[in-house]
């Protein structure tokens, strides 16, 4: 269609005067049917440079949603009288004014009737990856990688500033926390308003994006709550949005507990196995409600997002200064101008994106690793695209948050799909599992879950004394297991220096926390009266290598009426029974009790397996041999209160005093009989002398009688030019099993506590099985390196325990040390499965245990850190224990997994050294105690040792304590997870049921605990209950919580949840596997351990 000579006078009348917003809002509403390439053309002019000092290019044409279409010749024609004066546009510009800079309109809208494409700035910042986590801030080593989180965020806050509209999101509190402190109270000022306007919002906000395979879920609070805390503090906000979007596969224990419990609203991450990708596309149920605990439901739910890709933006969006993807270049000046082009390709992004998901809203992640250390240059691409799409008109661009993605996913009104247990294992492609790194670097594993048991004793002692702001203290401990929980920390995935840098931070830690303890033991201890307080403050001492069998204050020996003092501590709210082994250099020995009781000890051999690591170990470690070498192990039972301590006398044997027993030593070549019986209690292993292995399990209380083998193998790392396995992958080649190389005998140790099997398969395997008289498992210790690869083969060491167990391809996990979950074999519930990988397919992430059932038994495998595991035969259960590598996988490491151990320049393979347990039960009775001793082993025993001259310890000093009532212990299936004394004065207090709903027929019931016997000494004020993380009360968080509506909601059986806390009974309840978190004041009435 045409235009009459009047109309083209007109354009010609408004482009000279007030241009091109007039020429675009008059020819549009000559021509309705206007098509896309046409209005676009006139946008363009819409947003050059303007010749008139007083108009302002911020316009806001309403646009009707319209196919790209070609152009008539009338059209045509159109478009080249336009061009006529777009050409006369630009020479007033040069000739009659002053020319000024765009205005982009990026004022945010949601449409209703169109596609909302939500924009998501952000950066994933790895709190220690290829580089230490200073390292990373500050941009130092960039030969690794040029990454400056300082320059992100300096960047970023500058680039919001100069626009109001910006938005970004941050996640690594780590990180903003050190930039934070640098900075000036009047930048503060403005980020403080940045955020109070949410154009900054901290999503997440926890000190990592943590991993969810290998932590244990009290790491996983306390490094959460660390940031949320936090951020309360600084800015007085609650993060709402969970943001995964690196881990490795994910747990339900984040949905529920470190989601919905915290008051998230939704949960987004990117990696997920591209079976389940693929279908989940094709169905659009990339996009959930997730019920991720059985036992709480719908009470716990989480809206749950997965993107269609990587946490990226779609190809040909990205802008770093450096990136390849093409500008927006609407510049008439300049050569190359594309705007058509670029809004094309976005509305092509979008649709797709479109296509696969559910609503009119869609969410692009507008960044990725260490991104925006020059912001203005993704800003200002998004600027323009924003306006350029939108004056388009075809779909719908804004800066938004995941925040306000969710208010528009929660507006759409959908019944959303149902998703419950995990998104484990993953794989991106059909050889590539991310299966390994549940094992890899198992001695950091091991030293990560020996901090954390520690780190909750040290906070409850801290509390009992009273907090010390000044120092010494737990925040440098707790900062240190904080970032030890992100997803290339404990996951085993990092770099050798980083992961050596994650260990010297927690060692810095542990030492102030160690002070903590022996101040506060020595508080404890102490006598109140006043003529003997200065007498009765003790010195104590700890044994951080005892795992290696180095402890020098037990070692020492004590002569001229000196002894040696125990006092070991319970963190444990009820009471144990537990043999405590410490090596010493005599076998004189005698151990008695606080009040002079003799206490049944037994002496046994340190053997040489473990005297040649604990030399090599401690002159690594100290950079110093052992000044001397113990020659026995000394055990004792020792009978602890709750949330406690007892002393124990360890002194040299008079003539006429008993002693501790000595052990008999026997081979199984001086043994006639074809088998031989170890245990002195309910438990009997039965061994063949003649094969030198174990071939049965009876339990004479319970009647549970069974084969049982114990076994080893490797799995030969592939090293395939399309897929090895490495520090991520698993991708194993052939299996070996591990046989002596020779006929091994047996060793065996008995005594009237407990009786061991040593056993040295080979040059580079050593175990011992210990069976404590009042035990009913099976303790199984192992000593694992230097694996050798002088063959050329990178090796992953298994363990098998094989029972006759008709088990049908079902196993169960644990999740975090949380709920246990389903597995079955080669199979996934959420698609039909494509077997590429039958072996690395079908491992999990352990944390506390693994167990198989029949009809009639169920066989329990419990671990003291994080392992990957499966059941690949009925009846077995199979535990990774240690891997060693020499190809990388090359997901991003750029590093072989070969770990190793220096001395000087003695550089050995990594030795380990760990436990696993083992048990049977009838059918129904396994979870009392994988849940009681699970607990045990996350909170073993805590020793300090300090020497008595003479006999005046108990005449000195508090010799057996417990800090809650004397008569109150918690219930069995309960347990205080977080006793600690905040900066305010306040107590963080949290209480966690341990059972799920039906795994117990006792204990899956409603527990109660009463809060003035917690606190006997001091008067409850006030008891607030808050969110898990602290950071709102809990009623403040139900009101604002979403309510989803979902598909089969309405099948739900009903949900146990604790009711209110009365202010006078100060009774809390828990439902199965729940967790409360309360904040309470106290009024101190008297000082613990006053007389």
């Amino acid at each position: 269609m045409g235009t009459s000579p009047k109309t083209r006078l007109t354009i010609i009348v408004l482009a000279i005067s007030r241009a091109p917003v007039y020429l675009y809002q008059y020819y549009t509403t000559q021509q309705d049917q206007v098509t896309h390439n046409r209005r676009l053309f006139l946008s363009f002019w819409g947003s050059i440079f303007l010749c008139d000092d007083h108009i302002k290019h911020h316009f806001k044409p309403n646009l009707h949603r319209s196919a790209i279409a070609g152009t008539s010749m009338g059209e045509a024609k159109t478009m080249k009288w336009l061009l006529n004066i777009s050409a006369l546009l630009v020479f007033l510009c040069f000739w009659g004014g002053e020319c000024k800079y765009m205005v982009y309109d990026t004022s945010q809208k949601i449409h209703a009737d169109k596609i909302n494409v939500h924009l998501v700035p952000h950066s994933h910042d790895d709190v220690g990856w290829l580089k230490t986590v200073d390292q990373y801030y500050t941009g130092a080593n960039n030969s690794i990688r040029g990454a400056c989180v300082q320059n992100v965020l300096d960047s970023v806050i500058s680039a919001l500033l100069d626009d109001k509209n910006r938005k970004f999101i941050y996640v690594e509190i780590a990180f903003f926390e050190r930039w934070w402190n640098q900075q000036s109270e009047l930048l503060k000022a403005k980020v403080k308003e940045l955020v109070n306007t949410g154009r900054l919002e901290f999503i997440n906000g926890g000190m990592c994006m943590h991993d969810e395979a290998t932590p244990h879920y009290i790491d996983l609070i306390d490094q959460t709550t660390l940031g949320h805390m936090f951020i309360l503090r600084e800015f007085g906000q609650k993060p709402r949005v969970g943001w995964q979007i690196d881990p490795f596969g994910h747990s339900s224990v984040q949905a529920y507990l470190l989601g919905a419990e915290v008051g998230f609203d939704s949960l987004f991450f990117a990696r997920m196995d591209y079976q389940d990708r693929d279908k989940r596309k094709i169905d659009k149920t990339l996009e959930v409600v997730w019920q991720g605990s059985k036992s709480l439901g719908s009470s716990s739910q989480l809206f749950t997002g997965i993107f269609p890709r990587h946490y990226d933006p779609p190809d040909g969006f990205t802008f770093e200064i450096n990136d390849v993807s093409p500008p927006i270049q609407d510049d008439v000046l300049l050569f190359d101008y594309n705007v058509q082009e670029r809004v094309n390709d976005f509305v092509a992004a979008a649709m797709a994106q479109a296509n696969v998901t559910r609503t009119n809203h869609i969410m692009w992640c507008m960044g990725t690793d260490f991104r925006y250390q020059y912001a203005v240059s993704w800003f200002r691409q998004m600027d323009k695209f924003i306006h350029y799409v939108n004056l388009d008109g075809r779909v719908n661009a804004l800066y938004s948050t995941p925040s306000i993605y969710t208010d528009a996913k929660f507006a759409a009104n959908e019944i959303w799909p149902l998703k419950t247990d995990d998104f484990f294992p993953y794989a991106d492609k059909e050889n590539t599992y991310w299966t390994g790194y549940f094992t890899s670097r198992p001695a950091f594993k091991g030293y990560v879950r020996a901090m954390s048991g520690y780190h909750l004793a040290a906070r409850q002692l801290e509390f009992y004394k009273g907090r010390n702001n000044s120092g010494p203290n737990t925040d440098s401990l707790a900062n240190a297991m904080a970032i030890a929980q992100h997803h290339d920390a404990v996951s085993g995935t990092q770099r050798q220096h980083v992961a050596s840098d994650y260990a010297m931070r927690i060692s810095i830690g542990y030492e102030d926390a160690e002070k903590v303890v022996a101040e506060s033991l020595a508080f404890l201890t102490s006598s109140r009266s006043s003529d003997s307080y200065e007498k009765s403050v003790a010195t104590f001492q700890q044994c951080p290598l005892l795992n290696i069998s180095y402890c020098p204050p037990s070692e020492a020996v004590y002569a001229n009426g000196k002894s040696l003092v125990v006092v070991v501590y319970n963190s444990l709210g009820w009471k144990r029974e537990e043999v405590v082994r410490i090596p010493v250099s005599s076998n004189e020995l005698i151990v008695k009790s606080s009040d002079g009781k003799e206490i049944e000890s037994q002496i046994l051999p340190i053997f040489n397996a473990s005297l040649n690591m604990r030399n090599y170990h401690v002159k690594a470690y100290l950079g110093k041999s052992p000044s001397n070498t113990p020659k026995y192990w000394l055990g004792f039972t020792a009978s602890l209160p709750p949330l406690g301590f007892s002393t124990y006398i360890i002194s040299n044997a008079k003539h006429t005093d008993g002693r501790s027993r000595m052990s008999t030593v026997s081979t199984s070549d001086s043994i006639s009989d074809e088998t031989v019986v170890v245990g002195g209690g309910n438990l009997k292993l039965i061994y063949a002398t003649n094969e030198g292995k174990l071939t049965r399990y009876i339990n004479n209380r319970s009647l549970v009688e069974g084969s049982m083998e114990h076994s080893y193998s490797y799995y030969s790392g592939s090293n395939g030019t399309d897929q090895a396995s490495g520090a991520y992958i698993f991708r194993p080649n052939a299996t070996f099993p591990i046989k002596s190389q020779e006929q091994k005998d047996l060793t065996i140790v008995r005594g009237p506590l407990m009786d061991e099997v040593h056993q040295q398969l080979n040059s580079w395997i050593y175990q011992v099985t210990r069976v404590y008289k009042d035990k009913e498992h099976a303790e199984v210790e192992f000593t694992i390196g230097p694996i050798p690869i002088d063959d050329g083969v990178g090796k992953e060491i298994t363990t098998q325990i094989t029972t006759s167990l008709k088990t049908n391809k079902t196993f169960y996990t644990d999740s975090n040390g949380r709920d246990f979950i389903k597995r079955v074999r080669d199979f996934r519930p959420d698609w039909e499965l494509q077997v590429n990988e039958p072996i690395a397919g079908n491992y999990y992430p352990i944390n506390l245990g693994a167990y198989v059932r029949d009809e009639s038994m169920e066989l329990s495998v419990l671990v003291d850190r994080a392992v990957g595991g499966a059941s690949l035969v009925d009846g077995q259960i199979e535990l990774m224990l240690h891997r060693r590598l020499l190809y990388d996988d090359k997901k991003g490491v750029g590093e072989v997994l070969n770990e190793t151990v220096c001395v000087l320049n003695d550089c050995k393979g990594l030795m380990i050294q760990g436990k696993y347990y083992i048990r049977i039960d009838p059918l129904g009775n396994g979870a009392k105690w994988r849940r009681t001793y699970g607990q045990e082993i996350y909170s073993p025993l805590l020793l300090a040792f300090s020497e008595q001259d003479g006999n005046d310890w108990k005449n000195n000093h508090v010799s057996s304590l417990s800090m809650i009532d004397a008569s109150y212990s918690l219930p069995n299936n309960t347990a205080i997870i977080t006793l600690q004394e905040l900066e305010s004065g306040k107590v963080l207090l949290r209480l966690a049921h341990l059972y799920e709903v039906g795994e117990d027929k006792d204990y899956s019931v409603m527990a109660s605990v009463e809060l003035k016997k917690l606190f006997p000494d001091r008067k409850i004020k006030k008891v607030t209950e808050m969110n898990l993380s602290g950071n709102q009360e809990r009623s403040e968080m139900e009101k604002k919580k979403l309510a989803w509506k979902v598909k089969g909601s309405s099948e739900e059986a009903e949900i146990v949840r604790g009711g209110g806390v009365d202010s006078e009974k100060l009774v809390v309840e828990l439902g199965p596997m729940e967790i409360r978190t309360f904040f309470i004041d106290l009024d101190y009435l008297k000082m613990f351990g006053s007389v």
